[in-house]
């Protein structure tokens, strides 16, 4: 079981889960929406395409931008579409 934690709230927590290029991503169903709000910021890479972020919301305490996912993934990064990844201090743990 992999969880992502921060402020010592779980966010997201699976046994199902992508490793690309040292990340963790998560499938869409074991993140916890209400921890999510979407950011205006949007990213490329060369060969998994254009990613959308989350900022992670937690009482009054925002990590901008700590989370991302692929919406529409190129061919080789179509296993991580949809499933959403994390940086900027947010523990992930098996």
């Amino acid at each position: 079981m992999v969880k992502a934690i921060w402020k010592d709230k779980v966010i997201a927590e699976s046994d199902k889960f992508e490793i690309v290029e040292d990340n963790y991503y998560f499938p869409p169903e074991s993140v916890k929406k209400e921890f999510l709000k979407e950011s205006n910021t949007h990213s490329t890479c060369p060969w998994k395409g254009y990613a959308n972020y989350y900022d992670i919301v937690i009482n009054n305490d925002v990590n901008k931008d700590a989370a991302w996912y692929y919406p529409d993934p190129k061919p080789a990064a179509i296993k991580i579409k949809n499933y959403i990844a994390f940086w900027k201090g947010i523990e992930v743990k098996e």
